[in-house]
């Protein structure tokens, strides 16, 4: 039987992020591993290898792609009410036991995700791009597995997307390196970054450095695009109040304008020892949040049960701009410019300059598209 490992081989082609090494080994530089990879040997992710001294990394598939809305990433600053066309291929550089997409992510290590190469289809960057278009998309979004480590293909689809005038996102763990960022920076326009503790021992069991992530993360805000941050808040991992009180202090010690997101565990994967977050927990992490001095806090993946915290308000007349349940927006009052319309406030983001645009998501449910 042909194996994962063979057939994902099989749809690579020669690198861009890395060096030529001593011995005919390589330095990748997609990810902040910056594995050192030998001839015939892989990187951590699985999916980049030495082939001959020379780095092979994926290319020409997707085993997601998805129509969704734009908060389902979640971007809530982002041209709300768009559609997204979401692209994702297998691997990843973590190996976090909680994780929602190991049947992608996990491919390459969890023998029970071996059927995940079913959904691999082969496709060019050009009718990625035209996908989009023909579903109505406005934003291209590389998630489900890390993007940062099949970062080549990505930057060859927003290179099409670019052109048909389309923006594009990544939904990342955040692990970065300042080369891909600059290899990203033409075609980038939001970041989404997971922020999963502020505890490197917690960061090193799921298989990072909190440091290349705060990092990370501070290196997307310089470069200028549009950053949220999202923290699954998980009962005995994170969830205290002064680790919370040490993510809020850092964001907002960057921009007090960076939207947080704090989302709800539910037992998944490997993780099913701890309880379900329950909304009080949300309510009390984004209280932190606004006192720590953000202007910009939303309680995730509990539609109608944490209050407030769905809605954006003004930071200066605290008038409600946009109401939501869930991913739909039920009420959109910015005006053309992104301006809070009773005091006038500009709202940091990425807005539709026809407000009736954010409107349009009311039925938009998540669909596959094959």
């Amino acid at each position: 039987m042909t194996s994962t490992a063979e057939i994902l081989d099989a749809l690579t082609v020669q690198g861009e992020l890395y060096t030529a090494e001593a011995d005919a080994s390589v330095r990748c530089f997609a990810c902040g591993h910056r594995c050192l990879i030998r001839p015939g040997k892989r990187g951590i992710c699985q999916v980049r290898f030495n082939e001959g001294g020379k780095l092979r990394v994926p290319f020409g598939y997707v085993a997601a792609l998805q129509s969704d809305p734009i908060e389902k990433k979640p971007f809530n600053h982002v041209l709300p009410g768009a559609t997204a066309l979401t692209f994702g291929m297998l691997g990843c550089d973590f190996h976090c036991s909680n994780c929602q997409n190991h049947f992608t992510s996990q491919a390459m290590r969890d023998p029970a995700s071996d059927e995940a190469v079913n959904y691999i289809r082969r496709v060019t960057p050009a009718q990625v791009a035209q996908t989009a278009q023909r579903t109505g998309a406005s934003i291209i979004v590389s998630s489900y597995n890390e993007p940062l480590i099949t970062s080549e293909w990505a930057a060859a689809i927003f290179k099409e997307a670019k052109a048909a005038g389309l923006k594009c996102a990544y939904v990342s763990n955040g692990n970065n390196t300042p080369e891909v960022m600059e290899y990203l920076r033409p075609y980038l326009d939001a970041y989404k970054v997971d922020l999963k503790s502020m505890n490197d021992k917690n960061y090193r069991s799921l298989g990072g450095v909190l440091k290349n992530i705060l990092d990370g993360i501070q290196r997307a805000r310089d470069m200028g695009l549009w950053v949220e941050v999202v923290t699954l808040v998980i009962p005995g991992f994170n969830d205290s109040n002064a680790e919370l009180w040490e993510v809020a202090r850092f964001l907002a010690g960057l921009s007090p304008d960076i939207p947080w997101h704090v989302t709800a565990f539910h037992k998944d994967y490997k993780m099913t020892d701890p309880d379900n977050t329950d909304a009080a927990t949300l309510q009390r992490a984004a209280d932190i949040g606004r006192e720590a001095g953000l202007r910009y806090v939303y309680a995730g993946n509990l539609p109608g049960r944490v209050g407030e915290y769905e809605d954006s308000h003004c930071p200066n007349c605290n008038r409600v701009l946009i109401k939501r349940r869930g991913y739909v927006i039920r009420e959109y009052n910015l005006t053309a410019q992104g301006a809070c319309p009773q005091c006038g406030t500009k709202i940091p983001g990425m807005w539709p300059s026809d407000p009736s645009k954010a409107r349009l998501n009311a039925s938009v449910l998540p669909v596959p598209i094959w």
